[in-house]
């Protein structure tokens, strides 16, 4: 019940821009089919509705790409601190994104390659392990992982294409990373 405010909202939107009635959207490992006329965001892999958090980013994105198109990626990596608006979220991302990416690699950090065989990424030289995920058509991150030493634990962090903020609102990119980090 707490995502219908926001499914209707972001239905009302998308029909307001009259698209067409099937449309498809690649996300992640999955793509998913779009049916305007019955407003349902189902998988193609599985043949199940997508989750609620999941289906209002897919129709954000079909927001902005039908309203006014995904600006082309700029390469220019943020941190989430970098982000306007997330004042008081950093806790909430450090432990819902961050440190479970750390506890799943902390001691198998090539483990992470894995995400190349699953999603459209690229392994990238940066930290010990760098991947850059392209999450939707047009919507990056940038996964980055340190092995730990006998001095300090391990480390990771997502970084975000700096055209994000004109694709998402800042509460669309925290749910954003939190689904890349538990499908990691």
């Amino acid at each position: 019940m707490g995502y219908d405010a926001a499914i209707n909202k972001a239905w009302n939107e998308l029909l307001a821009l009259q698209p067409p009635n099937n449309l498809s959207v690649k996300f992640l490992a999955d793509e998913y089919a779009i049916d305007v006329e019955d407003r349902k965001v189902v998988s193609f892999s599985c043949n199940v509705p997508a989750k609620d958090h999941a289906g209002i980013l897919i129709l954000h994105y079909l927001v902005k790409k039908l309203s006014g198109g995904i600006p082309g990626l700029s390469t220019e990596w943020l941190d989430f601190r970098e982000i306007s608006g997330i004042e008081g979220y950093q806790s909430a991302f450090r432990q819902r994104v961050i440190e479970p990416i750390i506890r799943k690699y902390g001691k198998n950090p090539e483990g992470l390659l894995s995400v190349l065989e699953r999603f459209p990424a690229k392994k990238v030289p940066q930290a010990d392990i760098g991947i850059v995920i392209e999450v939707l058509s047009g919507v990056a991150v940038l996964v980055l992982f340190w092995r730990g030493d006998e001095e300090f634990g391990p480390e990771a962090n997502m970084l975000f294409d700096k055209s994000i903020a004109r694709v998402f609102c800042t509460e669309d990119v925290i749910v954003l990373a939190e689904i890349i980090a538990r499908q990691l």
